[in-house]
């Protein structure tokens, strides 16, 4: 997974060709199966829905890619990927059956196990946090401990725990900073009226540096801001991890067939993604993303960060980054004295036994399922991401 420097340009229609050269996969029940079925012999594809906790974007190349190059029917799946705008909470949908598969935040998940939920993490999909706060240069505001006193943005639906962890890790309380909600923009920012903005690196970050500085003319950079990595605190927790019926997963052979099945698929669309970032960003455009292609671009090429290289394969949870994020989710306290959770998750709320299971089928087959070699490509915003 090795990468030269590469510059925005227009790129040409989509490598598919190269993308399908990588082994095909065994379908579920052990057959070698194309696009025939689950049963490698021309049966039906087994329907999936899979939930995401957000619109069409880079942050999910991987299952778009996996869906547009056809991975998803070599496995013998049919799967249908539904997008959310915030109206859609995807561990509700994957409780509530509406949904086979869901994307979500740990700590988000943890709550609603704590409810009733009955959910397993199946694959971590997201080794890192890649949520930032972000200041001016000339703020003052260098660390968590500088928040005391600050406006401090948010956009609450669950992304704020790793703030008040982080807080509270600094012996902060919660009623020493002003929590401003924030819209999934950074004008509230831009315009003066939050101290510090939350920011995904693959996002929000990326719309400041393709903003126009209106002292200079020239579009903002790097060094004009103070960034705070939540991935460098105690607060870090784990963000996007694929959820399964734990149930289901538990009592049902073919749901478990099924799981193995769609892992590899996505793990061979995140490995396409990471290995053609370019192609990846026009995927999710044509899935409907609504952002700019310098901007997907962007977004693709951070995403893969967060997941490549991964030592012990793509999706395996890391027993210390789990403990981590529960113990992070159990010591955040909101301005309002209520935590994301209360007391420990139980055994059931993760497993490795079905990503390991996945990886070593595609092992088996002579797929790199590390990313061993993975750099980063280098992306050059233009102005609002075009």
């Amino acid at each position: 997974m090795n990468h030269s420097t590469r510059r925005v340009a227009t790129i040409g229609g989509l490598a598919l060709a190269a993308a399908l050269t990588l082994t095909a996969c065994s379908a579920p029940g052990g057959d070698t199966g194309g696009t025939d079925g689950a049963d490698g012999g021309g049966g039906d594809l087994t329907p999936v829905k899979l939930q995401l906790q957000w619109l069409p974007q880079g942050q999910f190349a991987g299952y778009f890619a996996a869906q547009e190059l056809g991975y998803f029917e070599e496995e013998g799946l049919e799967v249908e990927i539904i997008p959310s705008g915030g109206d859609i909470v995807p561990q509700d949908a994957l409780a509530n059956g509406d949904v086979d598969y869901a994307i979500a935040w740990v700590p988000k998940v943890l709550g609603s196990i704590e409810q009733g939920a009955n959910l397993t993490n199946i694959a971590q999909i997201f080794q890192e946090s890649g949520t930032l706060q972000v200041s001016w240069a000339d703020s003052g505001i260098d660390s968590v401990d500088d928040f005391e006193g600050k406006k401090i943005g948010s956009w609450g639906f669950g992304n704020e725990w790793e703030i008040f962890a982080a807080m509270a890790a600094e012996g902060l309380d919660s009623s020493t900073v002003q929590i401003i909600t924030q819209d999934f923009n950074m004008n509230a920012f831009l315009q003066g009226d939050i101290d510090a903005a939350q920011a995904m690196t693959y996002n929000e970050y990326a719309q400041l540096l393709e903003a126009v500085n209106p002292d200079t003319g020239e579009l903002y950079q790097p060094e004009d801001f103070n960034v705070i990595s939540y991935q460098d605190t105690v607060g870090a927790m784990l963000q996007d991890a694929i959820w399964a019926d734990t149930e289901r997963l538990e009592s049902d052979e073919a749901y478990q067939e099924t799981t193995v099945a769609f892992l590899k698929a996505v793990i061979r669309g995140w490995i396409y993604a990471a290995e053609n970032p370019e192609e990846a960003s026009e995927i999710t455009i044509a899935a409907g993303s609504g952002w700019g292609p310098s901007h997907e671009l962007w977004m693709v090429n951070e995403t893969n960060k967060l997941i490549w290289p991964a030592p012990d394969g793509i999706g395996m949870i890391d027993e210390k980054a789990w403990n981590a994020t529960v113990a992070g989710a159990l010591s955040a306290v909101n301005e309002a004295g209520a935590s994301p959770i209360t007391e420990e998750p139980p055994a059931t709320a993760w497993t490795n036994d079905w990503i390991q299971k996945a990886l070593d089928e595609l092992e088996g087959e002579g797929v790199d399922v590390t990313g061993e070699n993975f750099e980063p490509i280098e992306v050059e915003l233009a102005e609002g991401g075009n």
